[in-house]
C-alpha cells in the first residue's frame, strides 16, 4: 500500500544515510522502526503506584491527644536514640 507522509528534512536526510549505510530502502527502515515503536507500545505496562494510605482509624496514640501539642510529639520524635544527640 503506498501512502505519503510528510517528515522534516533532516530527519529525512538522516534516515537516507542510515539506510545507505545499512544497505537497506528507506521503505524498510521506517517500517522497521513502526514495527519497534509499535511493539514497544503493545509490550509496556502501565506503572500503576498502590494505595499506601494509613487508615488506622484511631488517631494519635493517647501520650499525644490534642492537649499534648506539638511540643510533646517533637520532643518524643528527636529525644536520645531516635534521631536526637
Amino acid at each position: 500500500m503506498k501512502t505519503t507522509l510528510e517528515l522534516s528534512t533532516p530527519l529525512l536526510e538522516e534516515a537516507k544515510a542510515a539506510a545507505a549505510r545499512e544497505k537497506t530502502t528507506l521503505r524498510a527502515l521506517v517500517e522497521e522502526g513502526l514495527r519497534v515503536v509499535l511493539d514497544r507500545k503493545r509490550s509496556s505496562k502501565r506503572f500503576r503506584l498502590r494505595d499506601g494510605s494509613f487508615k488506622g482509624g484511631r488517631g494519635l496514640h493517647p501520650d499525644f491527644a490534642a492537649r499534648a501539642g506539638w511540643t510533646k510529639l517533637r520532643e518524643a520524635a528527636y529525644d536520645e536514640g531516635r534521631g536526637g544527640e
